[in-house]
């Protein structure tokens, strides 16, 4: 099953495929992020943070905003391990001149759905970088 959940994880951060995030993620599905204190519970709510990660740490720019941001093309996954249900993808990128480095772990059900997704970053420079820039893009996200 996770091979299948990672190549449609593919699909959404690296081929753009539309739709290809909604399609992937459970309802109940549980974010934990680096920065936030609390497990962030529920579909609508992954999918904000990981569309947020997408435009700061993917360097993609904003949701609906052409400009991309100034890493544009510097995330890239460096490893992963595929288990049963469970990912751990290893990834590097950029952000405002320091080195960022850490890691997605995926878990998904029998039917491919994401149920939790946790991000893990370092070094502690770049979980600074990586929190400034999560909110203000949720910021402006809202609108």
């Amino acid at each position: 099953m996770i091979e299948k959940c990672i190549d449609g994880w593919h699909d959404y951060i690296f081929r753009k495929k539309p739709g290809a995030l909604e399609e992937l993620i459970a309802e109940d599905c549980v974010f934990l992020s680096p920065v936030v204190f609390t497990p962030q519970v529920g579909r609508d709510i992954t999918i904000a943070y990981l569309t947020a990660a997408g435009g700061t740490l993917g360097g993609q720019g904003a949701p609906g905003v052409d400009t991309p941001a100034e890493n544009a093309g510097k995330f890239k996954y460096t490893k992963e391990v595929l288990a049963g249900n469970h990912a751990v993808l290893e990834f590097e990128t950029e952000m405002n001149g320091k080195y960022v480095n850490g890691v997605d772990i995926i878990t998904c059900n029998d039917e491919g759905k994401i149920t939790e997704f946790r991000v893990m970053i370092r070094p502690l420079q770049a979980v600074n970088a990586v929190h400034a820039a999560m909110g203000a893009m949720l910021e402006k996200m809202k609108g």
